[in-house]
């Protein structure tokens, strides 16, 4: 039995621990009980219970929750479009979310999969500032698909590149 500084009191009888957490106003919690004999402590276990739900909370807080977002592609988009979903999968990327791009193969065009990896080799490079390769091109059935991870970022630089003294690489602008 371990007392509320953390002393321990030695072995003692149920009833009799049972005495001294009452008279203490505090609760007798079982806590290794696959010891012999158990390991028991007298704490108020209310407030233990609230603060391991707290370091819960705190922990949770700290998660970053990542969504799989997807992306459809076509063997023949066009560049406007492609750049539309290279825009989205940037967003996707800067919130934190994977994305997973897919390009569709219909009829004949499963005869031609080098043009749909050429296409998903094009989005990798135009999303490698924001991410990373989890899973390269892949072909599952009439679709090929890549799944990118977003680069983590240190918490404080948000993003923001710091060249020192507040200037560009060059030293010809001034940051703001």
């Amino acid at each position: 039995m371990i007392d509320t500084e953390g002393k321990q009191l030695g072995i003692l009888k149920i009833d009799q621990a049972l005495r001294i957490a009452e008279n203490a106003g505090l609760d007798l919690v079982e806590i290794a009980s696959e010891s012999k004999p158990p390991v028991c402590r007298i704490m108020d276990f209310g407030k233990y219970r609230f603060e391991r739900e707290k370091k819960e909370k705190e922990n949770r807080k700290k998660q970053q929750i990542s969504e799989l977002k997807e992306l459809q592609l076509t063997c023949n988009i066009g560049t406007h479009d492609f750049q539309t979903k290279v825009s989205h999968a940037s967003r996707f990327l800067s919130q934190g979310n994977k994305v997973k791009a897919l390009v569709k193969f219909k009829g004949r065009e499963m005869a031609h999969t080098e043009r749909g990896r050429a296409l998903l080799e094009r989005f990798i490079a135009a999303c490698a500032e924001l991410g990373t390769i989890e899973k390269p091109p892949v072909l599952e059935g009439r679709n090929m698909i890549v799944i990118i991870n977003p680069i983590k970022i240190t918490p404080g630089t948000k993003g923001n590149k710091s060249y020192g003294k507040d200037k560009d690489p060059q030293g010809q602008r001034e940051t703001v």
